[in-house]
């Protein structure tokens, strides 16, 4: 089949969530089927060229405009999200949605047959609509890919956020998203969730009929036990990309509440902080800070992981699922995190990880995990196992591959089949 990737940059180097989820799911795809990604620029050039030369490495072609997308700072950052007041819609999908990746878009359903449409991401449906207009969308086989129910975020922002102002402006994202992701999910061939739990929403609250689901994994060859190395019971790791909000707000509280408290009981307790593109002032915070270390952009994870006591995740937004959970056991590193930082990933808390109702509960957590480390490394083997069984990337692109065959009429019935072969529309 001939299946075209639209997203926003080429997934590469693999220092996100995202990146690792999409690169590692296409290197396994891409010698069944050929595939295009269609994006915008990476916005480091030598990122770019590295990612490029990715792509051809595993046989994947790549049309890429020259537009990126504009970043999440300075004052233009400021005068988007005004003018964003005045759109329908989200400001995350209005910013992706370029009218020369919809240009590149055209262009490609002019050149060639294109079998399957694959939004990467949940606002790239809008630049496909953009590009094919509501009639040809309608009649066009396209899937829809939810990294996350962004709606779900946008509501734990809201609720999380204590400025009236800023509360009032998040408020507004949420609904705008919460419409079109109705009409996103609804609209498309097929929706495909990461986690059973955002598949349950999906049905719920957007009517989905049938979302699949296709969760996040790891590389288990790669993510393996480093016996010969000895773990400091006292070293905490925060790991993610450090240029999201969800995580930045699970920094703050690690460095505002969890990691005093922690340092109170235990004196000789450290955090190391490791993600890629942290603001400055985070870097300045860290520095100041005693027994916390940050490491930005690094190449390999696996020695953080090898070497700390825990993986602590205290993450009170969120939706999907953690990839670094699963890189995290993978490498039988233990795991101390909130449900919400949990959710989405078939482990029993307890059992595979240590798991608290909320960030509240993290500190007294930690310092639990620091004073039995024997115990809690029995818990992280027990987590191995459930990943091995569950999580490896081959089976998991196997089930995407069954979503595009089934969306072109190889495979069962699909949603929008289900219902006459109209796409719904909503908002």
């Amino acid at each position: 089949m001939r299946v075209a990737i639209l997203d926003e940059e080429l997934p590469f180097p693999l220092t996100s969530g995202k990146r690792i989820r999409t690169f590692n799911l296409l290197a396994r795809l891409a010698d069944r089927h050929r595939v295009t990604v269609l994006c915008h620029k990476n916005p480091d050039r030598d990122e770019a060229a590295a990612a490029d030369a990715a792509f051809r490495g595993i046989g994947v072609e790549t049309v890429v405009v020259e537009r990126t997308v504009p970043p999440k700072s300075g004052p233009g950052f400021y005068a988007r999200l005004a003018g964003n007041l005045l759109s329908p819609l989200p400001y995350s999908v209005a910013t992706h949605a370029s009218p020369a990746l919809a240009a590149a878009v055209r262009d490609l359903a002019a050149a060639r047959r294109v079998d399957v449409w694959h939004c990467e991401w949940t606002p790239y449906a809008q630049v496909l609509r953009d590009a094919l207009g509501d009639d040809r969308l309608a009649a066009a086989r396209w899937v829809v890919m939810a990294h996350n129910v962004e709606s779900l975020i946008w509501r734990r922002y809201t609720e999380a956020e204590q400025n009236p102002v800023k509360r009032w402006y998040v408020r507004r994202q949420w609904h705008k998203f919460e419409r079109f992701e109705r009409w996103a999910t609804a609209a498309a061939t097929a929706a495909v969730a990461v986690s059973p739990d955002d598949a349950r929403l999906m049905r719920e609250r957007f009517g989905v009929a049938a979302p699949a689901v296709v969760e996040n994994g790891v590389d288990t060859a790669y993510f393996r036990p480093q016996r010969d190395v000895d773990r400091d019971p006292a070293r905490v790791l925060f790991l993610g990309s450090l240029d999201w909000r969800p995580n930045l707000d699970a920094v703050n509280l690690l460095l505002n509440d969890i990691f005093p408290r922690v340092r109170a009981a235990v004196p000789h307790a450290t955090l190391a902080l490791v993600g890629r593109h942290p603001p400055e002032w985070l870097r300045t915070r860290a520095a100041a800070t005693p027994g916390v270390e940050l490491s930005a952009d690094v190449p390999d994870v696996r020695p953080f992981l090898a070497t700390c006591g825990m993986l602590a995740v205290p993450l009170r937004i969120g939706g999907g699922s953690r990839l670094k959970i699963l890189e995290a056991l993978a490498t039988a590193t233990p795991v101390v995190s909130t449900r919400v930082g949990a959710e989405g990933l078939e482990l029993v808390p307890g059992r595979d990880l240590v798991a608290t109702d909320g960030p509240e509960g993290m500190a007294d957590a930690i310092v639990g995990a620091i004073r039995r480390p024997d115990e809690l490394q029995e818990t992280a083997e027990r987590g191995r196992e459930e990943v091995l069984a569950k999580y490896d990337w081959g089976p998991l692109a196997d089930r995407l591959d069954g979503v595009w065959r089934a969306a072109v009429g190889h495979g069962p019935v699909t949603t929008r089949q289900r219902r006459g072969g109209a796409a719904v529309r909503r908002g």
